[in-house]
């Protein structure tokens, strides 16, 4: 039977809660399949650019796996770590693609003159803003077995996280004012090449609505704390994160921005 345990030769207890066996398998076969599915589009129709997205899935299989390791190794840090990494970071990956798709559709439809940035370097500056956002997060791993170290966790972590909702924000407002001003000017070529890229576009604003809901959640469960009502009750990852981050990848396969493929 599974139990809580502190971490060997210490009273540090890794978990508040004994971690669904059920919801961890169910999660990791979901992301799998999705993550499968998209990985065979993205070779399919050669849109590499999604490769980030696809690396995201398969770290959330990664984490979950964890998570279903962890069930009878609650003192054990390793499934710990793996899971809190690869849960905490795949919304990074997922945006890094979701950059590039904006720029692309900007290039498509020749609109560079309607962004407020130049689409040429959107990916560079959002994509870097994504890394530092991992880089921040990432090296917060193992320091939750230290009692001494578990602020300084916190505090990055939540850099982290305010650094990807900056970006989102900004990513938003460039890719609203840029589909309002091609709605009152719109370029010959987003008549001749159809009205996908506008299906593609609105992918965009649902997914990133997504991610920012699960990013709100993060920063308040990480500004709880340790102790906190998040940290202490599992319904509150899977209903905030789990499940908004499984319809992301759900919603990025049955759009998928294969009109965004290089002819």
């Amino acid at each position: 039977m599974a139990v809580l345990k502190p971490c060997p030769g210490s009273t540090v207890y890794l978990w508040k809660y004994i971690p669904s066996l059920a919801g961890s398998i169910i999660f990791a076969v979901l992301y799998l399949i999705i993550g499968s599915l998209i990985g065979f589009h993205m070779y399919k129709t050669k849109t590499w650019f999604c490769a980030a997205f696809v690396v995201g899935c398969f770290m959330e299989v990664i984490g979950y796996i964890g998570r279903a390791f962890a069930v009878n190794q609650t003192d054990a840090l390793g499934p710990f770590v793996i899971q809190a990494t690869f849960i905490l970071l795949p919304p990074a990956f997922f945006a890094a693609s979701i950059y590039m798709i904006l720029a692309r559709i900007i290039r498509a439809v020749d609109g560079d003159h309607l962004s407020i940035i130049n689409p040429r370097i959107v990916t560079r500056i959002f994509v870097l803003s994504d890394l530092a956002s991992i880089g921040v997060q990432g090296t917060t791993a193992g320091f939750s077995e230290h009692e001494n170290l578990k602020t300084i966790a916190t505090v990055l972590v939540l850099i982290g996280l305010a650094i990807q909702l900056i970006s989102f924000a900004l990513f938003g407002a460039c890719a609203i004012i840029f589909h309002k001003r091609i709605r009152r000017n719109p370029t010959a070529r987003s008549h001749r090449i159809g009205s996908k890229w506008f299906d593609t576009l609105y992918m965009l604003y649902a997914v990133s609505v997504l991610i920012i809901i699960r990013s709100v959640f993060r920063v308040v469960e990480y500004a709880f704390g340790n102790d906190g009502y998040p940290m202490a009750h599992e319904w509150t990852l899977f209903i905030f994160d789990s499940v908004p981050m499984t319809l992301v990848t759900a919603i990025f396969f049955f759009r998928y921005p294969s009109n965004l493929a290089q002819k």
